[in-house]
C-alpha cells in the first residue's frame, strides 16, 4: 500500500476532507477591499479631496444662496439675483486667497500670524466704537464698509486665533517647553480669552463657541494632560452658563431644542420649528431645486444660518447626505494631513484648520435639526456671507498648501512634468530614463511617509 506524505499508510474508509479555500487574488471583495485600500492611501488622497471637497460645497452653496435668497430680495425691493452676485464676488475674491495661501511656503504663513492677529484684535476693538460698529440681529459685531458691504471682524479673529496659535505651540515645542503647564496655557489661554471677550461685547455667542473649539483643539494636539483640559473646559463651561442663565434671548433658544410647534413665551421658536418643517417636507430627493415653500417668508435667515434646511427642502435626504459627506470627507482629509505631517506647526494648523470647520459645520446643522440651540453661525463654505467665507477659504488654502508640502505628495505632484513633456516629443533620450529615476524617488518618499 503506497504510503502517505506524512510516511502513514491511509486509514481505510477514511473521509478526506476538502482542502480549506484560501483567500486568493481572484476574489472580487478581496480586490475591492485591496484597490479602496490603495485608493485611500496615495499620497495625493488628502490633496484632491481637500481641493475637490471644498469646490464642490462652494458650488453647491452657491447655487443654494440663490435659490433660497431670492425671495428675501424679492421683498426687500432688491433684484433676485442681489445676494446671489455679492456671494459669487466674495466667492472669486476668496478663491484668489484660496490660490495664493495654496502657494505660499510655510514660512511665509509663519510670519503672517502675528500681523493677522493684531489685524483682527484691532477690527475687532473698532466695532465697539460708537459710529464705526453697527448691529446686525441684536449683535454689535459689524462694520460697514459704505453701501451694502458689512464685513464682521470675528470670523477674522478665528483664521488669527489658528495661525497665531500653532505658531506659538510650534515654536514651544521646538524648545521642549510644552512639557511644563504655564507655557502651554500662557499666552495661549490669555489671548483667547482675550478675542473672546471682545465678541461677547457684542453679544456674539455663536462665534465665540467656534473660538473655544479651536483652542481646545490646539491644546489637545499639544498633549495637554486630561486634568488642565477638563479645567480649562469647566471653566468654559460655567463661564457659559452664566452667559446663557443671565439672558432672556438665549435661554429661549435653548428651550426650543426639539420643538416640533411653536412655544408661547419669549421666542416661539417659529425658525427652529419650520426648519424642521422645511427638512420633513423634502423626502428622499425633494421636491425640486428652486421649489421651496419655507423660503416664502416662513423660514427666517433661509439664505444664511437655516440653507442647509432649503437643501433639505429641495434637494431632500439625498442633498443632506451628499453635504454632509463632502463635509466629512473634508475633515478626514485635514486629519491625516495632520497626522502624517513631521512639521509641529502643519500638524497645529492643519488641525486648528479642520476643528474650526468642523466644529462649526456640526453647530449649524445640528441647530436646523433640532438637535443644538440656535447659535447663529453659519454653514462653512455653503451659506451667505462673504466675511465667513474670505477666511475660511484662506484656510483652505493652508490645508491645501499642507497637502501638496508632504514628500510622498511633492514627488507625486513633480512625475507628471516628464509625462506631458514626453508626450509631446519633448522628452528626449533622456525622457525614459528621468522618469524611472523620479518613479524611484516617490516610491521611496511614500514607503518613507507610512513608516
Amino acid at each position: 500500500m503506497p504510503g502517505s506524505r506524512t510516511g502513514r499508510p491511509p486509514v481505510q474508509g477514511a473521509v478526506r476532507r476538502p482542502a480549506a479555500p484560501r483567500a486568493s487574488r481572484d476574489n472580487p471583495l478581496r480586490r475591492l477591499h485591496t484597490r479602496a485600500h490603495r485608493a485611500w492611501d496615495r499620497p495625493l488622497t488628502a490633496y484632491y479631496l481637500i481641493l475637490g471637497g471644498s469646490l464642490l460645497i462652494i458650488v453647491l452653496g452657491l447655487v443654494m444662496v440663490y435659490s433660497a435668497s431670492q425671495i428675501t430680495a424679492l421683498q426687500m425691493s432688491l433684484p433676485g439675483s442681489f445676494f446671489f452676485r455679492k456671494q459669487f464676488l466674495a466667492a472669486c475674491i476668496g478663491g484668489a486667497l484660496l490660490f495664493a495661501a495654496s502657494r505660499m511656503p510655510v514660512k511665509l504663513h509663519r510670519a503672517l500670524a502675528y500681523p493677522i492677529l493684531a489685524g483682527a484684535v484691532f477690527m475687532m476693538a473698532l466695532v465697539q466704537v460708537p459710529g464705526i460698529g453697527m448691529s446686525v440681529n441684536g449683535n454689535q459685531n459689524w462694520i460697514s464698509l459704505g453701501g451694502s458691504f458689512q464685513i464682521q471682524p470675528s470670523e477674522f479673529g478665528k483664521l488669527a486665533l489658528v495661525l497665531w496659535g500653532a505658531d506659538l505651540m510650534a515654536r514651544k515645542q521646538e524648545k521642549r517647553l510644552l512639557t511644563q503647564w504655564k507655557h502651554m496655557l500662557v499666552p495661549l489661554v490669555p489671548v483667547s480669552f482675550l478675542l473672546l471677550g471682545l465678541i461677547m461685547l457684542g453679544g456674539d455667542m455663536g462665534t465665540a463657541i467656534i473660538l473655544t473649539a479651536i483652542l481646545f483643539g490646539l491644546l489637545w494636539l499639544a498633549g495637554a494632560p486630561t486634568r488642565l483640559f477638563a479645567g480649562v473646559l469647566s471653566i468654559a463651561g460655567v463661564l457659559g452658563v452664566i452667559l446663557i442663565k443671565t439672558s432672556p434671548n438665549r435661554m429661549a433658544r435653548l428651550a426650543c431644542i426639539g420643538a416640533t410647534e411653536p412655544k408661547t413665551g419669549v421666542a416661539d421658536c417659529w425658525q427652529a420649528v419650520h426648519g424642521i418643517y422645511a427638512l420633513a417636507s423634502g423626502g428622499l430627493f425633494g421636491s425640486g431645486l428652486g421649489a421651496s415653500v419655507e423660503k416664502w417668508g416662513q423660514l427666517p435667515e433661509a439664505h444664511t444660518d437655516f440653507i442647509f434646511a432649503v437643501t433639505g427642502e429641495e434637494l431632500g435626504l439625498a442633498g443632506t447626505l451628499s453635504v454632509l459627506a463632502l463635509f466629512a470627507a473634508l475633515g478626514y482629509a485635514g486629519i491625516r494631513v495632520a497626522g502624517r505631517t513631521e512639521d509641529p506647526f502643519v500638524r497645529y494648523a492643519a488641525g486648528g484648520v479642520t476643528t474650526w470647520i468642523t466644529a462649526q459645520a456640526v453647530i449649524n446643522i445640528g441647530a436646523v435639526l433640532g438637535l443644538l440651540p440656535i447659535a447663529g453661525v453659519p454653514l462653512p463654505l455653503f451659506s451667505y456671507g462673504g466675511s465667513a467665507l474670505l477666511p475660511t477659504m484662506f484656510a483652505i488654502g493652508l490645508l491645501i498648501a499642507f497637502a501638496r508640502d508632504e514628500p510622498a505628495a511633492r514627488a507625486a505632484l513633480a512625475m507628471r512634468q516628464p509625462r506631458f513633456g514626453r508626450k509631446r516629443g519633448a522628452g528626449g533620450p533622456q525622457g525614459p530614463r528621468r522618469w524611472n529615476t523620479m518613479r524611484r524617488r516617490a516610491s521611496a518618499a511614500r514607503s518613507s511617509g507610512e513608516r
